[in-house]
């Protein structure tokens, strides 16, 4: 057994001898495998090598020899262009030189120009010298021949022809003068013709009442409601007063204010078509009829503006100028009036070279404070002054404001222009509500109440009726005693007569001192 397991154990150690033996060689015969190929790559890789090397050498040698024809080509160019530029800096040399010497011979021209300027030069001096003793001797001679100084011929020569001058201008001044005597008449009537021609503004005679149209009778008693409370609410909500009398089917509303009044017409026409009257309705209508009636004057002030071709009115101006349209003046319509003015005083402007915007703005705007008189205190004119002066208007368009009436002088064209149009619109017919005869009675006592006093020479109504000029005697009133006379009179008239707006009285007192040389 021992023999068998040993003959087995050496059985298998010469069987694992042989399978080594077997595996070196096989891994020998793998080594001599890749011995072989690492030698053909070996020997490819020294090919490849030396195949670089040679193309290496090959392309530095061209690029060797590129290189130096690069270079050769350079310096030929580079030697051509230093050629072209000693070329073109001889050239320009050569024409240094010409200008050289071209500038030399000028110098030496200009020289020898000189020396015989200065030569004539002192030969002017000479017979400067010469001629100076000779007017001296002259002089000297007619000084000895006429018996005056030279001075005293001077002086007189020279009254002679101020003599001379003044009389021929005296004598153009009167041709003149002359001249536009005989012409400006005859310009101005057509200007003015002209003017009134291009404005047709039609011209409505306002009232203090509105009349409301009723369907029934029974409708009175409803507007009046229990106890009066529906007509006392009305009256007091829009202050004015309603007349309900005998008329058959029509109320009348009666209130100085036009604004005011239209506000009760329209309301008391809403609460007439919806039928139901009762204070609390009344309040709501009378809201309505404001908000519509200020609708109306933002679009009237607009309408205005535009048809006369302003621009930039601040929107508060736009909306006072509406205002007017519902403000009247003599039973004229001021709005209408206003844009009437205007157009006058533009056309005028056009005509004589005048600013026609200046015009056209300023005769818009001249009576915007009658669209503030009723609420507040001032005249129309200082009312409408301080109100475009708040808005950013112009000093021109305040000054023609200011001088419409003549509360001031008018110191610019376009002033006297809308002090002409005012009377122009004012004066055409049917313009304004007084008749002839009223008119006439007016002034007439207006001349009657200043010539009532003792040293009144003369006096004169103007502007309309609007101010009285009283030309009284130096020697009987002093300034003091001209100053009482203008309050008398104003008193005067105050308590006599019933005029609408202010009448102003104006004392004119004229010294004159008068000498006679003998």
């Amino acid at each position: 057994m021992i023999i068998i397991a040993i003959t087995i154990v050496l059985v298998l150690l010469v069987g694992y001898i042989v399978f080594l033996h077997m595996k070196i060689n096989k891994q020998n015969d793998q080594l001599d495998v890749f011995a072989d190929k690492v030698s053909k790559i070996s020997e490819e890789s020294q090919k490849k090598i030396a195949e670089a090397e040679e193309k290496s050498r090959i392309q530095k040698k061209e690029a060797l020899i590129s290189a130096k024809e690069a270079l050769q080509s350079e310096r030929q160019e580079f030697e051509q262009e230093v050629k072209q530029r000693r070329q073109e800096l001889s050239r320009l040399e050569n024409r240094l030189l010409e200008k050289e010497e071209k500038i030399e011979s000028k110098i030496q021209a200009v020289t020898d120009r000189e020396q015989s300027l200065a030569k004539k030069l002192d030969e002017l001096y000479e017979k400067e010298d010469y001629l100076a003793e000779l007017v001296e001797k002259q002089t000297r001679e007619l000084e000895r021949i006429s018996g005056i100084s030279c001075e005293e011929a001077k002086r007189i020569l020279l009254e002679q022809m101020e003599k001379e001058l003044k009389m021929e201008a005296a004598q153009l001044i009167r041709d003149n003068e002359n001249y536009v005597k005989e012409t400006s008449n005859a310009k101005a009537r057509e200007i003015l013709s002209s003017a009134m021609q291009r404005c047709a503004i039609d011209q409505v005679v306002e009232s203090t009442v509105s009349v409301v149209n009723l369907p029934n009778d029974e409708m009175k008693g409803r507007i009046i409601g229990r106890e009066g409370r529906n007509i006392r609410a009305l009256e007091t909500l829009t202050g004015v007063d309603l007349i309900i009398d005998d008329t058959p089917e029509a109320v009348v509303l009666s209130s100085f204010d036009p604004i005011r009044r239209e506000i009760a017409r329209v309301a008391l026409e809403k609460l007439i078509s919806d039928g139901r009257i009762h204070p609390v309705r009344i309040e709501d209508m009378v809201n309505k009829a404001q908000e519509e009636i200020e609708l109306i004057m933002q679009k009237e002030g607009e309408a205005a503006y535009l048809s006369l071709g302003i621009m930039n009115l601040h929107p508060e101006v736009v909306k006072t100028l509406g205002r007017l349209h519902y403000r009247t003046s003599y039973g004229q319509n001021v709005l209408k009036h206003s844009m009437e003015v205007g157009q006058i005083a533009a056309s005028i402007a056009l005509e004589i070279g005048a600013n026609v915007e200046l015009a056209k703005r300023a005769g818009l705007l001249h009576d915007i404070g009658k669209a503030l008189d009723q609420n507040q205190e001032g005249t129309h004119i200082q009312l409408g002054v301080d109100f475009a002066r708040k808005f950013g208007e112009s000093e021109e368009i305040i000054h023609c404001i200011e001088a419409h009436h003549d509360n001031v002088s008018a110191n610019t064209v376009e002033a006297e222009l809308i002090k002409i149009g005012d009377a122009l619109s004012a004066g055409r017919p049917g313009a304004r509500r007084d008749t002839l005869e009223i008119y006439i009675k007016r002034i007439k006592k207006l001349e009657e109440i200043a010539t009532s006093y003792e040293g009144i020479k003369r006096s004169f109504a103007v502007q309309a009726g609007r101010e009285v000029r009283v030309i009284i005697q130096p020697q009987v009133f002093d300034d003091a005693g001209a100053n009482k006379l203008a309050r008398d009179i104003a008193k005067r008239i105050e308590a006599e007569m019933d005029y609408p707006g202010q009448i102003r009285v104006t004392v004119v007192r004229e010294v004159r001192t008068t000498e006679i040389a003998k």
